[in-house]
């Protein structure tokens, strides 16, 4: 033995010295393979050639494979060429290869005496092994159990191809129940070469009282009638090894493990498994157990886990096996912050390589750390540290970070409100005085009307379920304290209250709340802050899962990793316009809800705050066009040769949360059928976007800005729009122009209608003419909008936005041949500043103009979110901003407003 290599695999382990000792005719071999990974193939080629004449040749086999695998890993790991992913790619691969080779060898034996199990149509069927837990995420130890489960799609019974042959037929139950007991010996029996792996049957259906082997739907009914909590934890990582109807199988494991709809229950399930595995390692004494103690692995499988249970049904992403994978995900989607991510996968890898080393010692199935100095010194060597004291020291640093990460995540809730102060007035059992004196005490100004409040709620939730009851009882002191410190609580309770009375029959709801009191505290400053937002949640209470990550919800949006998730999640339901349309409405429901909570905090300018609806819009619409496109039936190439234009509040970036959109379609497509073709996609578009599906409606559109209005033809080609433009549209028509852009599509038209809309921008207008057409459609519209004299208007009355608009619209039209940057699409307040950097206005004027117009809008959208149907406030307020748009009005137009 020469190679450093096998000299350090003996320096560090006690059972590499005895293999080494044992086969010197192997060192050879695996010196030549210690530069690569030890592949599939290379293992497939190993046990195939020769061919076993019988099953001890192939237990021989199977576990000489099993010890040049474990010289060749081990020595590549101890040298440092393996990174964690090899090594454990390396052992479950090695799994997958010798159960293969097993089952069909078996497999050939049993059906040349029995008949192949066959199907309903006489077709063989094949075993399908499933691999749970670390084999099934691909993620195997070097000594680690394999838990399998034996399945097979259906019940029948064996048959041969040859009618003559001298067959005893057996069931597919009986055969495969005898498969699966071969396979197991010949996977864990421990002969004179020792064995493979131990083999664990213990996951399966009703444990080790149940069928060794099982059909599909035996499978089906029990996870749908019988299925427990754990047992969802365990399917997780399920993976079908062997044999073929995957998809089947899947359709019947995905729904029992991934909900359509959030189990936060699933929190409560796996804390009480944690609490048992906790309370076994302190009976046991096995604190310094790496995988099952304080910050162990399991820890970290757990935290990726819950979420797995909890999001998987919603995020594709989530649905995947490998730990590191779900950890990578959970960061992307934002459940939980980078810095959490990088310090659990950090532990996991250290923890994973230390659990190896410990296992390499004696080729034990070990995860406790050693007593014994001689252990103590081989596992510090192996792992790279001077002595054992500084292997322990790095190793409570992971173990803290990951105790710390679990904790909070974990933490019980508090469900035993008896002691809360206003569980009195919960439970309507302190006198009057009690109660009102309690109210008050926690900022209620009206304790009848909260009284009334809460005795409304008990009616309607008197009918409840125990358990239901039990977590509302739970939730609404707290909830009441919160409540309590709210500007307007009375009015804050009675949304709340709303809300409960929505979600009370789906406790996982009421779940969520108790779980996450920082949720319930988010909650509660959204419905405080805007009766939109309190109907909003309580439409689509499916959006209280998003509260429950404060560093993802204060987090301003990628837009384009976003756009890159819609997509995703859209590519998960191929072919299906439901449920792509309920996709596309959650995806706006969920970042609105963010954005609306990051707007209350006063994290968001109203410029800022519009820039992302805008962004927001985009992303759906660019979205919207490919799948409407992708399903339609006349498609007469690839890519389709169309754009969206957005006009209005979406050209113009300055979008609402209850917005519509002002769109125009665009062609350019020389093919005889493109106008049908194309009319049939803005159809299909403006559907999408329009119908109202158990998850809402994602946009109301207004169409009527394309040429000749609502009697034009829905979309137009790029040379139609630019003779529209340049001969025959109104002056109001060239006025929206001013802020329309480019949405999605084809980038070329894109750009070609920039082009039409700078050069029709920067036409020579005669400002007399023009000045009175202006003048003529502001009063048009002024008439259509009369208000009253007791309040002012802030959009639509004389000194409001509108004249703000009307003015910056002019200044465009009357001076963009000569200052042409004014056609750049850039908002009102940035013109405003350009026309008085230029000398068009009084830079001053510009400025207070700018200022004003930035006021109203931030009056307008407080008054909105708080449910105004109208902008208005008293006629006297503002009067500052008012005579500044006075002002403007005067300087530009001529006129006194």
């Amino acid at each position: 033995m020469t190679h450093p290599a096998l000299e350090r695999v003996a320096r560090c382990s006690r059972f590499g010295q005895r293999l080494l000792a044992a086969q010197p005719q192997r060192v050879e071999a695996v010196k030549a393979r210690l530069d690569r990974a030890f592949t599939r193939a290379a293992m497939q080629a190993f046990v195939a050639e020769p061919p076993c004449a019988d099953e001890t040749a192939l237990n021989q086999r199977l576990r000489q494979l099993r010890q040049q695998v474990w010289l060749v890993t081990t020595a590549r790991d101890l040298m440092g060429a393996a990174d964690l992913a090899e090594v454990t790619a390396a052992y479950s691969t090695l799994a997958e290869v010798c159960i293969a080779a097993a089952l069909a060898f078996h497999h050939a034996a049993l059906a040349e005496r029995h008949g192949e199990p066959r199907d309903e149509q006489g077709k063989p069927l094949q075993m399908v092994v499933v691999g749970m837990g670390k084999l099934g995420g691909g993620e195997l130890n070097v000594s680690s159990d394999i838990d399998l489960i034996y399945l097979y799609p259906e019940e029948g019974d064996t048959a041969s191809d040859d009618p003559g042959a001298n067959i005893r037929s057996l069931s597919n139950h009986e055969f495969f129940i005898r498969l699966g007991r071969k396979l197991a010996a010949a996977i864990s029996e421990n002969t004179a070469d020792g064995y493979v792996f131990r083999v664990d049957l213990r996951l399966r259906p009703w444990g080790e009282s149940g069928p060794f082997a099982m059909g599909f739907a035996m499978l089906e009914d029990y996870l749908m009638a019988q299925g427990r909590p754990w047992e969802r934890y365990a399917w997780i990582k399920a993976r079908a090894l062997t044999g073929s109807q995957h998809d089947e199988l899947t359709a019947i494991v995905r729904p029992f493990v991934f909900r359509k709809y959030l189990d936060f229950g699933a929190f409560a399930a796996i804390r009480d498994l944690h609490v048992q595995i906790r309370r076994e390692v302190a009976r046991r004494e096995m604190a310094h157990n790496i995988k099952l103690g304080p910050g162990g692995i399991r820890e970290i499988e757990f935290t990726a886990q819950v979420f797995q249970l909890i999001r998987g049904g919603q995020i594709a992403a989530l649905q995947q096996r490998p730990t590191l994978a779900v950890l990578g995900e959970l960061a992307k989607s934002g459940l939980i912050t980078p810095d959490a991510q990088q310090e659990l996968a950090a532990a996991y890898d250290f923890l994973r390589r230390l659990e190896h080393r410990l296992q390499y010692l004696d080729d034990a199935q070990t995860q406790l750390l050693p007593d014994d100095a001689e252990s103590q010194a081989m596992l510090a060597e192996a792992m790279n540290y001077p002595d054992y004291a500084a292997l322990i020291a790095a190793l409570d640093a992971h173990r803290n970070k990951v105790t710390r990460h679990f904790d909070q995540m974990f933490a019980a809730p508090q469900t035993d409100q008896n002691s809360h102060p206003l569980t009195a007035v919960c439970g309507d059992t302190a006198d009057a005085d009690t109660t009102h004196a309690l109210l008050e005490n926690a900022g209620y100004d009206d304790p009848p009307r909260v009284l009334a409040t809460l005795d409304a709620l008990r009616h309607h939730t008197a009918r409840l379920a125990e358990s239901t009851q039990l977590r509302l009882s739970a939730l609404l002191p707290p909830a009441l304290e919160i409540i309590g410190s709210q500007t307007d609580p009375a009015t804050t309770l009675e949304r709340f209250a709303a809300l409960i009375q929505a979600i009370a029959r789906r406790a996982t709801y009421l779940a969520l709340l108790a779980e996450y009191p920082a949720a319930l505290r988010q909650l509660v400053r959204l419905l405080a802050a805007s009766p939109w937002a309190a109907q909003v949640i309580t439409r689509q209470p499916q959006l209280l899962d998003e509260l429950i990550a404060p560093q993802n919800l204060m987090q301003l949006p990628d837009w384009a990793q976003l756009a890159v998730q819609l997509h995703d999640e859209l590519d998960v339901h191929p072919g299906d316009t439901e449920a792509q349309m309920d996709a596309l409405r959650r995806f706006k429901q969920v970042q609105t809800l963010h954005l609306l909570a990051q707007d209350v905090a006063g994290r968001l300018t109203l410029e800022a705050l519009s820039d992302h609806l805008s962004y927001l819009a985009d992303t759906l619409l660019n979205e919207t066009l490919a799948r409407g496109w992708a399903g339609l039936k006349t498609r007469h190439r690839d890519a389709p040769r169309f754009a969206v234009i957005g006009y209005g509040k979406l050209g113009g970036k300055e979008l609402g949360y209850a917005s519509d959109l002002d769109l125009v379609f665009l062609y350019d497509d020389a093919d005889a059928r493109a106008q049908e073709i194309y009319a049939r996609l803005a159809q299909r578009i403006n559907t999408w976007l329009g119908t109202l599906t158990p998850a809402g409606m994602l946009y109301e559109t207004d169409l009527r800005l394309r040429p000749d209005g609502a009697s034009g033809l829905l979309v137009s080609s790029i040379e139609a729009f630019r003779n529209y433009q340049l001969h025959h549209a109104w002056t109001w028509e060239h006025q929206a122009l001013t802020r329309a852009r480019y949405i999605c599509g084809d980038a070329e038209i894109g750009k070609a209608f920039e082009d039409v809309r700078r050069d029709v921008l920067c036409l020579p207008r005669e400002p007399a003419k023009l000045r009175g057409e202006v003048l003529a459609m502001r009063e048009k519209m002024h008439a259509g909008h009369l208000n009253d004299s007791e309040s002012f208007d802030l959009k639509h009355d004389s000194g409001g936005i509108v004249d703000v608009e009307f003015c910056v619209q002019y200044l465009v039209l009357r001076h963009c041949a000569t200052h042409p940057n004014l056609a750049d699409n850039v908002g009102n307040i940035a013109l405003l500043l350009r026309a008085g950097a230029a000398g068009l206005i009084p830079a001053d004027l510009a400025q207070a103009a700018a200022d004003a117009y930035r006021e109203l809008r931030r009056q307008q959208h407080a008054i909105k979110l708080s449910g105004a149907a109208y902008a208005r406030v008293q006629s006297l307020a503002l009067e500052n901003v008012r005579n500044a748009v006075r002002a403007l009005w005067a300087q530009v137009m001529g006129t006194a407003v």
